[in-house]
């Protein structure tokens, strides 16, 4: 028989291990080792994770709110693909907040726009050093980190909360084209120049360059696509 300790206990235990779960069944989808199109069943999904049913179950109902998975009746989970004319409306969001982020981050006080700039420089700098080794895996980590301290330091909420749920859609398809695209030297370069930016304290050209990095990726993105393919990444 199970005593009110042990229930106040499972209680206690449950919400850690539902956020444990969506925290593997979202990485596990965003580095594609459940790819565009996997179709399985809860219990499949839970087993490739080491874990139990029920908390995979709540962390489904999680990732379909966010658009990654989708419940199919009787027929299991199926991981959300996305097309080119999905990376595209994507990345309109994408260049909307970053470009109102680099803006924001520009018209700080200078003390914290120069704390700002150097994490950035860090992490543009880890860019840098993964392009020399050739190691696109590094090089991708280093660039999120990038975008995601520009998009942090902004100081809206909102901006970030709306931030995070696109770019989980974002990086499945970075992963995909990872090694099909050309080799993204540019992209340390234009960081550079929105960290100047930003450290002069120029909203304006801020905003300006961050729209413009973007502009770039996702001109050189949909084409390679729709070019290879990959029509339902």
């Amino acid at each position: 028989m199970t005593t009110t300790a042990e229930v106040v206990e499972e209680a206690g235990k449950k919400p850690s291990l539902v956020d444990d779960a969506y925290r593997k069944l979202k990485d596990a989808i965003r580095e594609n080792e459940f790819p565009p199109g996997y179709q399985g069943s809860e219990q499949e999904i839970a087993s490739r994770l080491g874990m139990s049913r029920t908390p995979v179950h709540e962390a489904v109902i999680r990732l379909q709110e966010e658009g990654l998975v989708r419940v199919l009746a009787r027929r299991g989970v199926v991981v959300c693909a996305i097309s080119a004319d999905d990376m595209r409306e994507i990345y309109d969001v994408i260049i909307a907040l970053e470009s109102a982020a680099a803006e924001l981050l520009s018209e700080r006080p200078s003390q914290e726009r120069l704390s700002t700039a150097r994490e950035l420089e860090s992490a543009n700098k880890a860019m840098e050093n993964a392009l020399k080794k050739d190691d696109l895996t590094a090089w991708a980590k280093a660039d999120e980190s990038f975008h995601k301290l520009l998009i942090e330091h902004s100081r809206n909420q909102r901006l970030l909360r709306m931030y995070h749920t696109i770019m989980d859609q974002s990086h499945r398809a970075r992963m995909i084209t990872l090694r099909i695209r050309p080799q993204p030297e540019g992209s340390v370069k234009e960081h550079r120049s929105i960290v100047d930016a930003i450290k002069r304290g120029s909203p304006s050209e801020a905003r300006e360059l961050a729209k413009q990095h973007r502009v770039r990726a996702r001109n050189q993105l949909i084409p390679l696509l729709e070019q290879v393919g990959l029509r339902h990444l």
